[in-house]
């Protein structure tokens, strides 16, 4: 089986099973908005853009994509980036996702914006990985600063937390390229954006996962010392 357009024609399904087959392109899948369960193990999916067509899925929340071309030499970062652009799962892979999996995902995953087609794409994974995330092009470093500074204030003034300081904001080891500092900046921008959509529940979520990620770091800073 190398294509799936009967899909479109199934509106209503809820589990599909295509494992071990030869498909590569899941945008007949768009249809399926009552879609919970999907294996795809052992195809050819040879780009991980192929998820844009899953994250209009509302119901999505078992997903089996292991073995297929997409998938990397990098585990981490493959189950990290589908992750991030399909943060219902409950299950990746056959491996029960944790609530600490999707927020490490926020920073180590990769945000896929566009389906294959329309992205320049090699090896699985999108060329131009900071530029998708940040949605814009390259930009000078101080610009860049200026911009992220202000955009980061402006959302944390209508969460009702005080104006990052621009001292501190810029405190960037010497050894960060411009490239992590963009990336830095955009996954700060994108946390406050986000923060300002959970309800309680959320928020307390946030919190216990920013306190274990602190006393993580405090404890391996401890330890170099």
């Amino acid at each position: 089986l190398a294509q799936i357009s009967i899909c479109r024609d199934l509106p209503n399904i809820e589990v599909i099973t295509f494992s071990v087959n030869g498909i590569s392109d899941l945008e007949p899948l768009t249809r399926c908005q009552n879609l919970s369960e999907l294996y795809l193990r052992k195809n050819n999916i040879t780009s991980l853009n192929e998820l844009f067509y899953l994250k209009g899925l509302p119901r999505l929340r078992v997903l089996w994509l292991a073995e297929n071309p997409c998938c990397g030499q990098d585990p981490h970062r493959y189950r990290m980036t589908v992750l991030r652009n399909l943060p219902g799962l409950q299950k990746l892979d056959n491996q029960a996702v944790t609530e600490e999996e999707l927020s490490q995902a926020l920073v180590d995953g990769v945000e896929i914006t566009a389906p294959p087609a329309q992205r320049n794409v090699e090896n699985g994974w999108a060329e131009s990985t900071d530029s998708s995330i940040a949605g814009s092009t390259a930009e000078p470093g101080s610009e860049l600063l200026s911009s992220s500074l202000e955009e980061a204030n402006k959302i944390q003034e209508e969460l009702g937390m005080k104006a990052v300081p621009r001292d501190k904001y810029s405190s960037f080891s010497p050894r960060e390229t411009d490239c992590n500092r963009k990336k830095r900046n955009n996954v700060l921008n994108a946390i406050l954006l986000l923060m300002k959509e959970l309800d309680v529940e959320g928020l307390e979520i946030i919190q216990q996962t920013v306190a274990r990620r602190l006393q993580a770091f405090q404890k391996k800073e401890l330890q170099e010392e």
